[in-house]
């Protein structure tokens, strides 16, 4: 996923120190097994498979069918500015290099499309394509992953899992305490723009600053897909829900829209956001 993932937890006497560990082990499992399911940057993924099958129902894993799902409800929530199809956008503006091996990834495609040409059926879970496409789960996938990792570590008093800034912190802190989390300042790096306590609530950030493209300045891996250009009225928002996946693409949807419509999407799902606008103002929203 191309970012580190750092695990903590806080455990005490009675937990055997190879119980813990079979249980870290097995929350960052999640994590590989996550990428292998939902990565478009590896041809041999399960996400990629599918996209290659178009016209027919394709059986897919659990592990790729619910980030899915949840994509492409928030597709619709959105009426399509936001939208899990742009993988092929994704590629034109050079995000097709795969963090590990170096690998580029061009992707055959045939027109314009939608999160409206992907049909599933969840009974079946089956995914179908209308036309060849690529779909980008880069809003949910990290989310989910993180997801599957607290649930191995749930029975820690405490535990903490932070992939690049999104993350999941669950109970108390070595203190007893609910964990302090600091959302980094967009330009200066090395500084905390913004501290909240939580507990059992995940945070995820989406921001113009972490993925800027090589080839267009001024663009960065989360697009618009009316526009098929980058956002600028915020530089980062942040979205703290009861899962990370939520947080996830909340976060993402809500930078994609005006002002107003990520507002008000935050407020209407009951979520609480940290936004931060490209003149560094910090906006607030439930009840925070």
């Amino acid at each position: 996923m191309d970012t580190v993932v750092d695990i903590q937890v806080v455990a005490r006497e009675r937990d055997a120190m190879k119980e813990a560990e079979a249980r870290i082990d097995r929350a960052f499992e999640a994590f590989r097994q996550v990428e292998q399911a939902c990565s478009r940057f590896s041809p041999d993924s399960e996400l990629m498979i599918a996209c290659r099958q178009v016209g027919t129902r394709v059986p897919v894993s659990p592990l790729l069918f619910e980030p899915l799902k949840l994509a492409l409800e928030m597709a619709k929530r959105t009426n399509g500015i936001f939208d899990p199809t742009v993988g092929k956008t994704m590629e034109a503006l050079g995000f097709n290099r795969h963090y590990l091996t170096g690998q580029t990834v061009e992707s055959p495609s045939d027109g314009p499309v939608t999160y409206r040409d992907v049909v599933i059926n969840e009974r079946e879970q089956t995914i179908y394509l209308h036309k060849p496409m690529v779909i980008d789960l880069g809003a949910v996938a990290k989310g989910f992953a993180i997801d599957l990792a607290a649930h191995e570590l749930k029975s820690f008093e405490g535990f903490l899992v932070n992939a690049g800034g999104d993350l999941y912190a669950g109970g108390s802190d070595e203190q007893g305490k609910p964990w302090k989390i600091g959302i980094r300042h967009p330009v200066r790096k090395d500084q905390i723009i913004f501290e909240i306590d939580i507990s059992d609530r995940a945070i995820c950030t989406s921001g113009s600053y972490e993925r800027p493209s090589d080839k267009i300045p001024g663009m960065h891996h989360i697009i618009d897909p009316g526009t098929q250009s980058s956002p600028r009225r915020w530089i980062s928002c942040s979205v703290i829900a009861t899962y990370a996946m939520m947080a996830d693409v909340f976060s993402t949807a809500a930078f994609v829209m005006d002002a107003a419509g990520g507002e008000a999407l935050i407020e209407e799902a009951e979520l609480q956001g940290i936004f931060i606008a490209s003149d560094m103002q910090i906006v607030r929203m439930g009840g925070i």
